[in-house]
Formats: structure tokens, sequence, C-alpha cells
């Protein structure tokens, strides 16, 4: 396409008549039966497959919840997708929806949006604009405009995602997949900023257009100043009809004065009508009747020109008209997911799970709770609006009917709807509100809820209900949900009693998955007698004798009419004289499930008792072990602070009685001497005292495994590792077998067991880089260890003077010789070279020190002294 894109619609013709092959999924395509047979046709509704039988949507109040869902919409296109939806048997449907809705959740989540304003059905304009030489008004062509720039913006969405995923949402690409065959950029650029919000053309339509239109209004320039010449010249005459001010006027496209009626023959020209009162007559001056004709001329130009680019825009469309109704479709599923997703985040929805059983945990009546909050709002009342109360239901494969009792007003006719509904949306496609909600994929939900009575077809409640379970049980199978409330009421209580039982025993039969409220006390004894029949209360407090709203499952529950009755205020006397009628076995039931659910009560009351209790010692355990290590620490701090001292009294004594020796040979022997044993004794001492301390803290002497070190596993190449033996550091130089290693200290090496290494430290070597950014410049091998006694290698006593920095460096070198480093380095900087003298005077005569050198110039030269160490 040319870059400008006036140019686009200066040089286009009108497109031939074109016969496009869709290449659009299966899933899009429905059939409408013509004269020739069946034609496959791209439906923009959702194409259902195997949709369920029936699905009582009226009783259980589907199309309710559709009209919500088609609320969250905001293009006519995505509400009629919606209003279409249905529940669907095809199991490979119902996944691909419940994926593509959590996708576009995800991305909502995440803080993406995408906007559907303007998409509306386009199926009768594109038709319309596939008629070869036909041209859409500009309006129609503006509309489908919208919905272009709508499937233009999905597609660089998705195209985008393709090279750069910005959303992990695979079933929405492959859904949208379709749509980057096409590229509808050349179409944009023809169509945008050609038409006006009235539909009109612009001037930038058409190079062509703009020149007429210039010389349009160059032409009425001419012809309005030569009617206000005219006029001039009529006025000071006395013709026209006003004496004050120029008038012109447009009588048939055609620019003209009025004149007074007396004087119309004094003015030459052609009369184009008069007004209604027949005073004033519209004359056309002679001099601009060629100046109108032009104009007239130039007018008829135009509107040949306007349809000429009508029929080029109608024609771009009629091209591309497959791109823009897929993309119409896609988009309407698009929107359809989006409405579900958010539906879904109000209400904490979650997507099912079909399997063999029936599971619902913590569910809730979607209707139910969107009224709560709805009447929440409207009250204005502060704090987060109110939810039902959750329900579980819990059928596993091998129970496959439930009977559900409890009072009136408890809940039993709310846990049969959310049951049906539930899976009526999960089989749509639609998140559920339940924490976990695992379901059978069912082929027909059937329903006997409510009032059925029919005036129409003269059937009492009871009739009409036999009507509809007859027509149930001899259509359901083991695939169907069959729901059925009240079953044998309005009746006899005995022969309602055993036609329920009679129906109950039928669909168990059929092993279809069954849910049936009731107060019939032979139907909670069916249940309890019978396998696969469960039996489920909805709660009643007996004290406030108000319901609850929670399902009990395994139990049958009492009616509590009696009770109800007189909560409500009804005579006492008439609750009396009701329950001395009662018969002796209905009251003991009464009684027995009464007692029965108070136990319950109290029982779940004791276990959270229980449970709260567990959580407080637990606790409480927790914070004693917390304090009790705690001071262990202190206490083993303050004796290791006392020792330490001793020591080092005991040390200091010894060097003042060494010096005491006038010997120099002698007392410098017997230095070095001691400092090498108190060195040992140091380590050794250190070594029991450690053990000691293990042995207190595990409550065992120093014999007890328990109290021994832990041998260390998973020895490498290249660590350094503690020997028990000699109480110093050796590092791994090749593993032999799995127990035995070779080993070396300093210059020497030696074969050791795996039972003498008493701890591990892992060695990490700084690369010339790394160390040249931490040191400048110098190259350092270090050890690391988790442990926090890890000791460094290196002394930096720049700055110090000569006394300062030999007292430091002689602490860090008992403190490495203890730890058993094989050598350390002492920077300590050129300067006048001072503090290197006497270092390394003082370091040579060092009992610990076996020699002293200097680095490389690149590793520091005269600015550090390394110093090997004994071993």
């Amino acid at each position: 396409m040319p870059n400008d894109p006036t140019a686009d619609l200066a040089n286009h013709t009108a497109p031939q008549a074109l016969t496009v092959a869709t290449r659009a999924p299966a899933e899009w395509f429905t059939v409408i039966p013509t004269k020739i047979g069946v034609v496959p046709v791209l439906s923009l509704l959702p194409v259902i497959p195997s949709p369920l039988a029936e699905t009582s949507a009226v009783a259980l109040e589907w199309s309710r919840l559709r009209e919500y869902l088609a609320g969250k919409t905001v293009s006519p296109l995505g509400r009629a997708w919606v209003t279409a939806l249905e529940p669907s048997g095809d199991r490979g449907w119902i996944d691909q929806q419940h994926q593509r809705t959590q996708e576009i959740r995800t991305m909502l989540v995440a803080g993406g949006s995408f906007t559907f304003h303007g998409l509306f059905d386009p199926t009768t304009l594109l038709d319309k604009a596939r008629i070869e030489g036909s041209a859409l008004e500009g309006l129609e062509i503006a509309s489908l405009l919208a919905v272009v720039e709508r499937v233009a913006a999905w597609h660089t969405l998705i195209d985008g995602a393709h090279d750069a995923p910005r959303y992990n949402w695979p079933s929405i690409s492959a859904l949208s997949a379709p749509l980057l065959e096409y590229d509808l950029a050349p179409l944009l650029r023809l169509l945008r900023g050609k038409i006006e919000p009235d539909g009109s053309l612009s001037d930038d339509a058409s190079p062509a257009l703009r020149g007429i239109r210039k010389a349009m209004e160059r032409q009425h320039r001419a012809i309005e100043e030569s009617l206000r010449r005219a006029a001039r010249q009529f006025r000071e005459e006395g013709s026209t009809q006003s004496s004050t001010e120029d008038l012109i006027t447009i009588r048939g496209e055609r620019f003209v004065i009025p004149v007074k009626a007396e004087f119309k023959r004094k003015v030459p020209g052609v009369i184009h009508g008069s007004s209604s009162s027949g005073q004033t007559v519209y004359v056309e001056p002679l001099e601009t009747i060629e100046q109108n004709n032009e104009l007239v001329r130039l007018l008829d130009e135009e509107q040949a020109e306007i349809h000429r680019i009508l029929v080029v825009m109608t024609g771009a469309l009629g091209q591309n008209a497959t791109a823009i109704h897929l993309g119409s479709a896609i988009l309407a599923e698009v929107e359809a997911h989006t409405a579900r997703a958010r539906f879904a985040m109000e209400l904490n929805c979650n997507r099912p799970i079909f399997g063999a059983e029936i599971a619902l945990t913590a569910a809730r009546h979607p209707l139910l709770e969107l009224r709560m909050k709805a009447g929440h709002r409207e009250a204005e009342a502060e704090g987060p609006a109110p939810t039902p109360v959750p329900l579980t239901i819990l059928l596993p494969p091998d129970a496959k009917q439930l009977i559900i009792s409890g009072p009136n007003t408890g809940g039993k006719t709310v846990s049969l709807k959310t049951l049906g509904l539930l899976a009526l949306m999960a089989q749509a496609g639609v998140p559920v509100p339940a924490e976990e909600a695992k379901l059978p994929l069912f082929s027909a939900i059937y329903a006997d809820i409510g009032d059925a009575q029919s005036i129409e077809r003269n059937l009492s409640s009871f009739s009409a209900h036999v009507v509809n379970v007859d027509r149930i049980s001899r259509v359901a199978d083991a695939a169907s949900l069959v729901l059925l409330d009240e079953l044998g009421s309005a009746t006899d209580p005995e022969e309602g009693a055993a036609l329920a039982v009679a129906v109950a025993s039928h669909f168990l039969a059929l092993n279809a998955w069954c849910a049936i409220t009731t107060h019939l006390t032979s139907l909670k004894v069916y249940a309890a007698n019978h396998a696969g029949v469960l039996n489920a209360a909805v709660g009643f407090d007996q004290y406030t004798l108000s319901p609850t709203y929670e399902l009990r499952l395994g139990v049958p529950g009492a009616s509590a009419g009696l009770n109800i009755a007189a909560r409500l205020g009804m005579d006492p006397t008439i609750i009396e004289n009701a329950r001395a009628n009662m018969t002796t076995q209905t009251a003991d039931i009464g009684a027995f499930l009464d007692q029965l659910h108070a136990q319950l009560s109290a029982a779940a009351t004791a276990r959270e008792t229980l449970q709260q209790r567990e959580r407080e010692l637990s606790r409480e355990r927790a914070k004693l072990e917390v304090e009790g290590r705690i001071e262990q620490k202190a206490r083993t701090r303050e004796l290791e602070v006392k020792l330490n001292s001793l020591i080092s009294d005991f040390e200091y004594q010894l060097k003042e009685t060494v010096k005491a020796i006038d010997d120099k040979t002698v007392s410098q022997k017997i230095a070095r001497d001691s400092a090498l044993r108190m060195t040992r004794l140091r380590r050794e001492f250190s070594e029991q005292f450690n053990s000691t301390v293990v042995a207190h803290n595990t409550g065992a002497d120093k014999k007890d495994p328990a109290a021994q070190p832990h041998i260390p596993r998973g020895i490498k190449v290249g660590d350094l590792v503690k020997l028990k033996s000699l109480g110093r550091q050796a590092r791994v130089d090749r593993l032999i077998d799995e127990k035995t290693y070779e080993v070396s200290i300093g210059p020497m090496k030696m074969r050791i067991d795996r039972a003498d290494v008493a701890e591990v430290e892992s060695v990490k070597v700084i690369t010339p880089l790394e160390a040249a950014r931490k040191r400048g410049g110098i190259t350092i091998q270090t050890s690391t260890s988790g442990d926090s006694d890890y000791m460094a290698s290196e002394i930096n006593v720049i700055g110090r003077n000569a006394e300062e920095a030999q007292d430091e460096v002689e602490r860090f070198l008992d403190r490495a010789f203890l730890a058993g480093l094989p050598r350390i380095r002492i920077v300590h900087g050129t300067g006048m070279g001072v503090l290197r003298r006497t270092l390394r005077e003082f370091l040579r005569k060092h009992p610990h020190v076996t020699t002293v050198t200097e680095p490389a110039h690149n590793q520091g030269g005269q600015g550090a002294t390394e110093v090997e160490l004994r071993q």
C-alpha cells in the first residue's frame, strides 16, 4: 500500500465479487438448512457441542445467572454470546472453556485489560459489502471501522504475545491463532481519518474530493459577492425585501435574493419560488446563473466522488469480510470469558474438577450471595458484605443418593438449588463459588422444585409434581442428576411416604445421581437402611429455634415444625394439643434426632476446644525451648570468658617466669616450647569443653553417642577438614574410596579415615578479577563456611604505628595458629618501610612462624608479608 493514505482512495477501484474460504476452527461453525442441503456458517454465538438433554434451567434459575454474567459485558456481541451460553456434555469443550476463562482471569489479576467497545454483529453489513458495486453509508462504514479497530488491536496483542509472551495463555493464543493469517493494517490505513462522526466524508478522503470542495468554496464566495452587489443595487431601487442588510438565501441548491413581489419584473433573473404569504419572490439574478450552474456541477462532482469513495471503502471491507467476521467471532468469545473471569474474581470462584464423585466444599449459591451483597450496598452498611453460610455436599462414588431433611426455612431447597446450579455452571464453562468442587459429567439435570400447580392444565400441586416426577423417571439414566424437593408432600402422609420411598428406590436402581429433600420419617429410615444412600440434615439451633443453614452429612434432621410454630407466636394451647396428638413413636424419633444433633454440636465444640488447647501448648513449648537455648548460650559464654581469663593469667605468669631466667638461649627455647605446649593444651581443652557442653545439652555423658560429633558426609576434593587425631586442619587432595581420603597439611601428605574428620569447610577460590575488585588488585584464596567462628587468613594494619601493629599481628598470629591455618598474609603498606622492617623482624623470631617471605610485585610486593606457620 502507498505511504500516503489519501492516495489509497484516489487510485482504488471497486473490487470484484470475492469468494473467500474462511480458515476458522470447526468449533465456530454451525449449519443451516437450505434448498440444496446444509451450508456451514461461521457463527458469532457459541456452538455448544453435546448440549445436555435437559437442564431444568427455570427451576434452577440458570437464565438469571446468565443475565448477570451478560451484564458484565460492554458490547452487544459479547452480551449475545453470553446469553446464548448453555451447559454441554462434551468434556473437551468444557475443559477448554474453563482454561480460557482461567487465562483471562490471570491476565486481569496481573493488571491487563482489553476494551470491547464498538463490537456488534457485522454479518448484515459485511454481506452487503460483498455485493459488487455496492456502497455502504458513512455511518455504517464508521461502525464497521470500530469493529476493525478492535480486531486489529487484538491481532496486535496476540501477535506480540507470540514474540515476547506477556501473559501465559496458550489456549487463548490457540483460539486467536487463525486471525494471525490476516493483515488488517492496509484496511485501517484506507479507512482511518476519512469519515466524520456524523457519517460524512472528510476532505482528506481523497485528493480529488479535497480539490472539488476547495473549488466549491471559491465558487460560493464568488456567488455571494455577486449577489451582494445585486442586492445593494436592488435595495437602492427599493425592490428587495429588506432595506437594512443584504439577504442571500438558497432555494433548490441555488443562491437567490428575496425581492418584493411587486418589483419582480424589474429584477432581471430567474424566479425560484415565493414565500408562503406571496409577498416575496426569490430571484436568481442573470449575472449569477452561470456561477450557480458551475456550483451545481461541482456539487454533482462531489457526490460522484463521495459515491466512488464509499464504493471503494465498501469493496475493501468486503474483501476483508472474512477476517472481520473471524475477528468478531473471536472477540465475542474472549469478551464472554472476560465476563466470566470478572464474575469469578467477584465471588472468589474456582475451576471445577470432573470425576466420579460429588464433593462441594464451602459452596455458596451465587445468586443468593449477589443478592446479599446488593442489599449491603443499598443499605450503605459498613464493613464487608455478608455471604451465605457455605455448604459442604459429599457423595462418594459408592453413594449416589442424598436424602436431606430438617426444619422448614433451614436451607434444604437452597442446598438442592446450589448443587444443581453449580453443576450447570461447571458444564457451561463458568467457575463455581466453592473452595473446591468435584462433580461428575452429567448428561442431563432434572429438577422438580417449587410449586408446580397448573390451573390451565387443571393440575393440583400434588398432581403436577407426580406428572413431572413420572416424566423424569422415564428419561433419567445413570449419568443424570435428579433433584427432587419435598418428595411425597401435598397428599396423605402415609401414601406420600410410600410413594416417596418407591420413587427414591427407582432412581437408586437406575444408579442415577439423586438429591431429595423431605420431612418424611420413612425416607430417613430408607436412607439409613440402603447402601448407596446418605442422610443429611440442615442445621437448627434448638435454643434459639432458628436455622443455621449448615448441612451435616450422615445424620437425618428433625422437622421441628412445632418448635418453629411456637417461635412464630402460635397460641401455646394449640402447640400443647399438637404435641399431645403426636404418636409415641413420632415423639421418640423427634426426641432422638434432637438429642443426636445436640451431641454432634457438643462434639464439634469439644473438638474445636481441644484443637485450640493443642495450639496453645505448641506455642508455649516452642517459647520455653527458645528461652532455654538463650539461657544455655549465655551460661556457656560466661564460662568461656572466665576460663579464657584464667588461661591468660597463667600465660602471663609463665612469660614473666621465663623472662626472669638469665640465660637468653635457654629462655628463648623455654618460651618457644611453652608457647607450643600452651597452644596444644588450649586446643585440647577447647575440644573437651565443647564436648562437655554437648553432653550437657543432650543430657548424656561424653561417651554417649548423642554427645559425639556427627561424622560429616559429602566430602569432596578441595574441602578443608579438621582432624580429630591432630586437632589440625587439612586439605583434601584425593578420594581414595568412600571412607579413606588423602589430605595435606602444609608440605606433609597423609591418609586418613572418614571417622577422623570432625568438621568440613567448603573452599571457594576467588578469581583474580573478583580479588582485584575487592582488595585493590590482590588475589586471595579464602575459605567460606557457615560457622560463625570462621577465621580469616589476612590482616590489614595500614595506619598503625609499629607498637600497635605488632600487638595486633601477635594476637592475630595466635588465633591463626590455634585455628590451624597453614599461612597468613599481613598487609602493612610501603611508606617509609619502618612498619615492614619491624613486623618482619618480629615474625622471624616468633615460635609459630617457619618462613617469612615477600609476595610478588603483582600481589602486593613490599606492601605485604606472607607468613608460613608451623604445623
